[in-house]
This record gives C-alpha cells, structure tokens and sequence, in this order.
C-alpha cells in the first residue's frame, strides 16, 4: 500500500503561496469588522443619550451584553466549527455579526439595544477563534505565530477605521448609518468567503473525506509529482477519537487537560491586564494629573504597542521556543506595568512615560495574540476550534473582569500608580504558567498519524 502524503509536512516545506495569501486577507478583513462594529458602538453612546435620554450607567447594560455575548460566542464556536467544519462555522459567525449590526440600526429602545448587542457578540465570539483556526491550519508551522499575529492587527485597525467613520457619517446621516455601513460590509463579505474561502484541509484529512477534493485544495498551494500520486493523506498528529468523541471532552482529557487549564488561566489574567488597560489607561492618566492631550496621546500608544507587539512576538515564537518566548514577553509586561505605575506614582508625564506605556502594551497586546496561535498549534486537528474557543472564552471572562475590576477600584479611591503595580501580579501568574507548560509537554511523545 503506498505511504500517505502528509499534509502537514507538504504545507511546511511549500512555503506561502499566493492562495494562502488570500485566505490570510479574507481572515484579516473578518477581523477589520470585528473591530470595526466594537468600536462604532462606542461612538454612538452620546447619540443614544441624548435621544432616549438615557444614563451612561443603561446604556452600560446594553453595552457589557455584547462582551457576555463574545464569550458566549467563543464557547459555541470552537464545537460546532469541530463538528460541521471551520468554513460553515465562520460564515455563520459573520452573517450573525452582520445581522445584528444591521438591525442595531433599527433598535428603538434599551431592552430592544441590549438584545441586538448580546446576538452581535455571539457573532463576533464566534468569529475569532474560527478565523485564527483556519488561518493557523494553512500556515507553514515555522511561521504560523507571525501569521496569525499578523491577522489579528486587523482588529485595531478596523477598530481605527470605526472612529474615522463616526466623524463622517454620525453628523450627517445619524448614529443609524454607521450601524448601517457595520451590517451591509459583513453580509457582502459572507458572500466573499462562501466564494474564496475554502474548507481547512487539515480538517478534511481528519474527517476522511475524499482524496481528490484534499488534492484538488492542495494543488492550489503547490505543485508536486508526490502530490498527483498520492492515493491517500495523513496528519502527522494524534487523532484517536476524532471521529466519535465530544471535542470539548477531548481537550480537557489526558494528555490535553493540563496544558488547556493552564492556557485558560494564560488567557484569563492576559485579558484582565490586555483590557484593563486599553479600558482604563486614559481615565487612569487624567486622575494622575495628565492634561487631555497628554493622556490621549499616552493612552493612544498602548494598543499601538500592542499592534507592533503581535507582529515581533509572532514572529520570535517561529524562531524560538514559544512557551519561553511568551513567558518572557509577559514578564516583561508586568515589570513594565509596575514601572509605568511607579513613573505615575512619581508624577512623570514626559517621553519616558510615554515609552514604557507603547513597551507595556508591546508586551501584554504582543503577548496576547501570540496566545491565541500558541493554542492553534497546541491542539490537534479533530478538536483545535474547541481548544481555541474555549480558551478565548474563559478569556473573555478575564476581560469583563479587567473592566469590573478597574471600575471598583478606582471606586475604592486607590492610587493610579498603584493601580498599575497591581498588574504585576496576573502577568506573572501568566509566566509561571506558560513555564509549567513547557515542562510538563516539553517531553511530549511523537502524536501518531491518521490517514485519509
């Protein structure tokens, strides 16, 4: 019987080829609007206000619905895309996020605001860890990290291109419009990807399915005489169960459990600090004594940090071992939070605080989306989407608690530089992890081969 081709080994040693390209732009652009859609809700609050006449902390009830809702998105996500496949997973998450940004723009009052929000969360939950999954299950390993990281910048640059849109169309057309523009670009786009997008191929071997349809996707990637003859094709990684076993049950099973409990624990504490600052950063600032154009300005270069962060991270964790990388990266975010919070505490307001605000958002924004492709390699392919949406579920729960948690304490009258030293702690927790995980699959056998 001629030996299977592996899949995983073709991808590796073709390199990125132009279709890859594509797949890595339509990821991308699901990533724009995930952004874009976050961050227009945000620029309608003053309209909301003033003509429903409604208080910040009502409209904050229709607002957390939408991060109830990514989490709850996060969760599904991961076993239906294991189940019916990334491709259909991914279409349904846009059309949901479409559509509830679409008929945001008809909402008329709280209750009806909060319901709308609480569905496009789900949709854009959903959307996430199905586009890091079928990007990285396309991605050459070596440069998988890069990749993804690469794809994910696409969130703060939709999130950019929300605000830019707010200025032209609210005074003119109404909050309406932007919701509008929000739902119509992500309903054109489904049709995009059902068009472009294919299936995961690595998802096809584990399911069996037909070979040619396997070559016919290949073949798009490179041309090999191996490829035209090959009979059949394999995975080079574990695959018992694939077929008959519950995804989730998989991933917190011998020998995936340790490693998913500590990649919710990473995720958790990552988002609390991530979110924290990107919610807080400015009001932290003010209270420090900043004036509005220098926290502005400062509180600005913390998601640009991140930004840089994803590419440079990514692009060490292909070079090196991921796990040490990234448990330095968050070492240094949390020594870099208890250095900003020490230059506040101090009274700094010059380039110097500035600077350790972009490093500290280089390292923890960096940090955070290298996690998401840490996990993509992590998994197997019967069960990777679950691995991932569960991580970046429980995740979420961190972020709403970064929030909840910035809120109390600033209740609490606690200092802004202390405030920032606190971060310390969850972004050493993250280290400490990531450095048990190491140890603990550092020794992993070799993962057995399925073949199709």
């Amino acid at each position: 019987m001629p030996t299977p081709l592996n899949v995983e080994a073709l991808i590796d040693e073709a390199g990125f080829s132009r279709y890859q390209w594509l797949i890595l732009l339509l990821c991308f652009l699901v990533m724009f609007l995930d952004g874009y859609d976050l961050a227009a809700v945000a620029y309608i609050v003053p309209s909301l206000m003033e003509q429903w006449g409604l208080s910040k902390p009502q409209l904050g009830q229709a607002l957390s619905a939408a991060l109830f809702g990514l989490a709850i998105g996060a969760l599904l996500a991961g076993p239906l895309a294991d189940r019916l496949g990334r491709k259909p997973a991914l279409l349904w998450s846009v059309l949901l996020f479409g559509l509830g940004s679409l008929v945001t723009a008809w909402a008329d009052g709280l209750n009806t605001l909060t319901v709308y929000r609480l569905l496009t969360g789900i949709g854009l939950g959903a959307a996430l860890p199905n586009t890091i999954t079928l990007l990285s299950e396309y991605a050459p390993t070596r440069q998988r990290a890069m990749l993804v990281s690469a794809m994910l910048c696409g969130f703060p640059l939709g999130a950019g291109a929300g605000g830019l849109c707010a200025g032209w169309l609210i005074p003119l057309y109404g909050w309406q419009s932007l919701m509008l523009l929000g739902g119509a670009v992500p309903l054109l786009l489904c049709l995009l990807l059902w068009w472009r997008m294919p299936e995961s191929v690595r998802y096809l071997v584990a399911r069996q399915a037909s070979p040619e349809v396997i070559r016919r996707i290949l073949l798009r990637i490179v041309h090999s005489p191996a490829l035209l003859q090959a009979q059949s094709f394999s995975l080079g990684e574990q695959a018992a169960g694939a077929q008959n076993s519950s995804s989730l049950r998989e991933v917190l099973s011998r020998p995936l459990a340790a490693g998913t409990l500590l990649l919710w624990l990473c995720c958790f504490m990552s988002m609390l600090v991530y979110y924290m600052g990107v919610n807080w950063m400015p009001l932290l600032l003010k209270e420090a004594g900043l004036s509005l154009q220098q926290f502005s300005v400062i509180s600005a270069l913390f998601p640009i940090g991140g930004g840089v962060g994803s590419i440079v991270v990514g692009w060490a964790m292909g070079r090196w071992e991921s796990n040490k990388i990234l448990a330095g990266t968050y070492l240094a975010a949390g020594l870099l939070a208890w250095a900003v919070g020490n230059a506040v505490g101090h009274g700094e307001q010059s380039w110097l605080l500035g600077s350790l605000v972009f490093c500290m958002g280089f390292a923890s924004g960096g940090g955070q989306s290298a996690l998401s492709s840490m996990a993509a390699g992590f998994y197997p392919t019967h069960c990777r989407a679950t691995g991932v949406g569960s991580m970046l579920g429980v995740g979420r729960f961190g972020a709403i608690s970064g929030v909840l948690l910035g809120a109390e304490l600033l209740r609490q009258h606690i200092a802004p530089g202390q405030i920032f030293t606190a971060l310390l702690i969850p972004a050493a927790l993250v280290c400490m992890a990531l450095l048990l995980k190491y140890v603990l699959y550092q020794r992993q056998r070799p993962l057995e081969t399925r073949t199709v």
